[in-house]
C-alpha cells in the first residue's frame, strides 16, 4: 500500500469488480498516505531526513498511515459510487447495500497492523460502515465537496506536533480536494462505467483477499521516500 509505488504503474482499464476494488485501495492509500508523507516533509524543511530516520517518528508514521487509510476508503469510495449512480437507469444505484459491502471487502483485505491492535481497526471499520451508510441519504456531491467532514480528522491525523501544524488546515483540505478531482479525472478516463454498474447490479462477488500490507515507505539516498 506504499503511494510511491503507484506513480509508475501502467493503468489498465476498470472493466470489472475486481479491477475496481484495486483502484479503490491504490488511489484511498495514494490519497492519505503522499499528503502525510508530504506534509511532514515540509513541516520538517531541512531536518526531513533526520526525521525520516527516528525511529519514534517512523511509529508515529505507521500509526498515521493506518488511521487515515479508512478515511480516504470513504472518500475515494464515495466519489466512485457518486459516478456510478449517474450511469444507473435509476436516480440511486438499487444495490447501495451490496456497495456498502464491497467497500468493506477492500478494508478487510488489510489484517489488523500490529501499530493499531484489533480492537482499534476493528473501531476504524466500524466507523467506515457507518460512513458508508450514510452516502445513499445525499444526492452524489462533487468531487471537490467530498473532503469536507474528512478534512480536519484527517489533518489532525499528522504525525506532527499540534503547535507545529498552526495555520495549515486549509492547505491539507485543498490537498483533498486536489487529489480527489485526479481521482475522479483517471476514475472517467479508465472505467466502463456501464458495465460496472451492471456488475454492481448482478450478485455480490467475493473479492480475493490481499496479502498482509507492506512496511512503510522508507528514505533512499536522495531523502525521498
Amino acid at each position: 500500500m506504499n503511494w510511491r509505488d503507484l506513480a509508475f504503474w501502467r493503468r489498465p482499464p476498470i472493466a470489472d469488480l475486481e479491477a475496481l476494488a484495486t483502484f479503490m485501495d491504490e488511489q484511498s492509500a495514494f490519497l492519505v498516505q503522499k499528503g502525510i508523507h508530504e506534509y511532514s516533509r515540509a513541516r520538517a524543511g531541512h531536518y526531513a531526513k533526520v526525521l525520516f530516520n527516528e525511529p519514534e517518528f517512523l511509529e508515529a508514521l505507521e500509526q498515521s498511515r493506518w488511521r487515515a487509510y479508512p478515511l480516504g476508503l470513504a472518500m475515494v469510495g464515495e466519489l466512485i459510487e457518486g459516478v456510478l449512480r449517474g450511469h444507473a437507469r435509476d436516480t440511486q444505484l438499487p444495490h447501495l447495500e451490496g456497495w456498502r459491502r464491497f467497500v468493506l471487502s477492500v478494508f478487510d483485505r488489510y489484517p489488523a497492523p500490529a501499530t493499531l491492535g484489533e480492537a482499534v481497526w476493528r473501531e476504524a471499520r466500524a466507523d467506515l460502515d457507518r460512513r458508508l451508510q450514510a452516502v445513499g441519504l445525499h444526492p452524489p456531491k462533487r468531487a471537490i465537496d467530498i473532503p469536507a467532514p474528512y478534512a480536519r480528522i484527517y489533518w489532525n491525523l499528522m504525525p506532527i506536533a499540534e503547535e507545529v501544524r498552526t495555520a495549515d488546515f486549509p492547505t491539507t483540505h485543498s490537498y483533498l480536494k486536489i487529489t480527489l478531482c485526479n481521482v475522479y479525472e483517471e476514475l472517467t478516463t479508465r472505467a466502463d462505467l456501464p458495465a460496472l454498474v451492471r456488475q454492481l447490479q448482478a450478485e455480490p462477488q467475493t473479492l480475493s483477499p490481499r496479502a498482509p500490507a507492506q512496511e512503510p515507505a522508507q528514505e533512499d539516498d536522495r531523502g525521498e521516500v
